[in-house]
Order: C-alpha cells, then structure tokens, then sequence
C-alpha cells in the first residue's frame, strides 16, 4: 500500500473573540496549507478554518480561502502564514504569487 504524504500547516492562528469576522469564528483558528509538489494530484492549496468548541478543536475543518490549484499540474498560489489585523481582517502570505492577501468581511452574502 502507497501512503500519500500527510499535509501539515504551515503557520496557524487563533481568531479573536469580537473580530470583523461573524461572531461564531471568535477562538477558532485558521491554518495555511502550502501543499504538495509530490502528489498526483495537486491538493492542500488553501487556508482552513478550524471550528473550535470550549477551547478545544471539533476534529473538523472547513476550507476558507481557495482557489490556488491551476490543474494537476499547476499551481499559481502557496499559502505560507496567516495572521489577524488590527482591524480583525486576516492578512495571508503567499509564496507562489510572492503576494500578501488581505481578507475581509463585507457581511452576508445576497441571494
């Protein structure tokens, strides 16, 4: 049996209670994945969000910020760091655009 290698985050957070984000992401953290140059298919390009419950991880995760995965065999994004601004957006680093992503909260989204 061939084991794919195991993604690891790179730099994690902890959001603050009382962010811009909606109220129910306050003590949950968020994580950049880098991704895998040595898989099949490309995977793990990305920053999650992991719910937290009472200080303690749920044992889930939900994708917060995609999109960097071209096809199998590109890539045009690497998240490397995730960190909370003064004003309660999160700035990412990323170094396969060699960018810094600002992220922020606008408020539902309409139907």
């Amino acid at each position: 049996m061939l084991l794919q290698p195991h993604m690891a985050s790179l730099e994690m957070v902890f959001y603050p209670a009382g962010g811009s984000f909606p109220q129910g992401f306050g003590g949950d953290a968020f994580a950049a994945e880098h991704g895998s140059w040595n898989r099949n298919k490309r995977a793990d390009y990305e920053v999650i969000r992991v719910p937290m419950h009472d200080g303690k991880a749920t044992g889930s995760y939900e994708d917060f910020l995609t999109g960097f995965v071209v096809d199998d065999n590109s890539v045009w994004g690497r998240p490397v760091g995730v960190t909370v601004g003064k004003d309660g957006s999160l700035f990412v680093t990323d170094d396969g655009s060699r960018s810094v992503w600002h992220v922020t909260y606008v408020g539902a989204a309409r139907k």
